[in-house]
């Protein structure tokens, strides 16, 4: 991305421009759709991901939501975090789990 594609890209995100928004839906939908999972699965498969590398909490709020919205239960969400702990690592669990629990209480 160009300097000035990337500063109209942040200045139309910071936005809310509904035209990017929708090309960033989108693109998730069909990432949905390829990845041949359903949406649920695919919410907690992202999830995993994201305390492997150590997403930010905003990270783990918008998954979290779409996992909750694509029928995950507070408990799904909560075993992720179990089954990634021997492959991604106690302290990377530890340190999502609060994440975790405050993109679940919001």
């Amino acid at each position: 991305m160009a300097p000035d594609d990337s500063d109209q890209f942040l200045s139309q995100l910071a936005e809310n421009n509904p035209e990017l928004i929708q090309r960033v839906i989108g693109l998730q939908i069909e990432n949905i759709e390829e990845s041949g999972l359903d949406p649920r699965t695919h919410a907690l498969v992202r999830i995993a991901s994201l305390i492997s590398v150590g997403a930010p909490a905003a990270s783990f709020d918008w998954q979290v939501a779409l996992a909750l919205e694509a029928g995950a239960s507070d408990d799904e969400i909560a075993g992720v975090l179990l089954a990634v702990a021997p492959t991604a690592g106690m302290p990377r669990v530890v340190a999502a789990a609060p994440l975790v629990a405050a993109a679940l209480a919001a």
